[in-house]
């Protein structure tokens, strides 16, 4: 029996990781350990450990480490405090193998504890490109781990040039779009409802746009400036708009503040905030809505497969492979309202398979079950 821990630390890690989760208690052969920490236990990050929970899965262990503030200085404060806790934890349950999952702080700190200890590291979604600190992390969590399951084929490619063994690196796209595929239709006007009973419905019935923005840490300090910017595009279409609170990461602690004074002003507006939904309820909205506005990698990842129309902001993402459905531009008002509104002109897209076909969990189950990890690795010289 393999013994596999997986280590699950934003409700992205969740998301993108849920199918291989599904597919790895299907088998006899699995003991599987389930680790929560960061904002996954936070309620004001929608307490993710709870959504964990109630789809039936054990955590065995939770890790309060999340130190909230609006300086980077708390990211590193943050991975050093995981990389104590999580190493007790593997030193405790000795796992054959970790998982660890994207390219946050805390997910760097998961492959720096379980390499010095020896115990294999699984990354999954390395070798993507983006534009910030992201990219630093990201490929640093590649050196660390000895197994791969990268979303496209130019991430097989990075990690290649990473000097990765082609052996341990795996596409098998991204996980998160087997929910776009598994999930069952839900009405949007019921889930709102079900987040907000008071809403008021029937501002919804012609359609909503949805926003989800973060703070670009290498910029942290216009993250207030960037939402004035955002708010005032989408207020100006008039459009009822589900907005989601951002993660934590430096520059979050001045967006939530201008969100809360954006609320607490009393203005009448088209726009309602909501902490958190399911994986598969986020799903349910990007099906749905007429437009994905902000920075999120949702927007370029699920909503590929999908065909939501999306515009992309800022530098966050911008260096990330995308499908025809995404419009980028910059942090201008006009220029956002401008893109919003030719996307919805536009309407739904065909959908592209970059990231996936929506199959990702029983491969990576395989792989994380089956294949052979050699903890001594080699640095591989690239060979076009």
């Amino acid at each position: 029996m393999k013994h596999i821990c997986v280590v699950i630390h934003s409700r992205a890690n969740y998301a993108r990781v849920k199918s291989v989760l599904i597919e790895l208690k299907k088998h006899s052969n699995c003991n599987l350990t389930i680790v929560a920490g960061a904002s996954a236990l936070l309620f004001k990050y929608g307490n993710v450990a709870e959504i964990i929970e109630s789809d039936g899965f054990k955590i065995q262990h939770k890790v309060y480490a999340a130190i909230e503030g609006n300086d980077p200085v708390v990211m590193a404060k943050t991975t050093g405090l995981l990389v104590i806790e999580l190493s007790q934890i593997f030193f405790s349950i000795s796992p054959d193998l970790v998982v660890t999952i994207a390219d946050r702080h805390e997910t760097l700190a998961t492959a720096i504890a379980a390499s010095y200890m020896n115990i294999p590291v699984c990354h999954i979604q390395g070798g993507e490109i983006t534009g910030s600190i992201d990219d630093l992390v990201r490929h640093a969590i590649t050196k660390l781990s000895h197994l791969h399951c990268v979303s496209t084929k130019r991430a097989h490619q990075v990690v290649s040039q990473l000097g990765e063994d082609s052996k341990s690196v795996f596409l098998t796209g991204c996980p998160s779009l087997d929910l776009v595929k598994s999930t069952q239709h839900e009405p949007y006007l019921e889930i709102l409802k079900r987040y907000n009973p008071g809403i008021n419905l029937e501002v919804f019935q012609s359609g909503f746009l949805l926003v989800l923005q973060h703070s670009n840490t290498l910029f942290y300090d216009q993250a207030r400036s960037e939402t004035d910017v955002t708010l005032s595009a989408v207020l100006k279409t008039s459009l009822p708009t589900v907005w989601l609170w951002p993660n934590i990461d430096s520059g979050t602690d001045s967006i939530s503040k201008r969100l809360r004074e954006f609320i607490n002003s009393g203005m009448k507006s088209n726009i309602f905030f909501f902490r958190n939904f399911k994986p598969e309820e986020y799903i349910n909205l990007l099906k749905q809505t007429l437009c994905l506005i902000g920075n999120s990698s949702s927007g370029i990842r699920e909503s590929s497969l999908i065909g939501t129309p999306c515009v992309n902001i800022g530098l966050r993402q911008q260096n990330r492979e995308v499908g025809p459905n995404v419009v980028n531009v910059n942090f201008d008002s006009q220029h956002i309202f401008n893109a919003i509104s030719a996307q919805i002109l536009h309407g739904k897209y065909e959908e592209t398979t970059l990231y996936g076909d929506g199959n990702a969990g029983k491969k990576i189950a395989e792989i994380l079950l089956n294949h052979k990890v050699q903890i001594n690795k080699e640095f591989v010289i690239w060979k076009e």
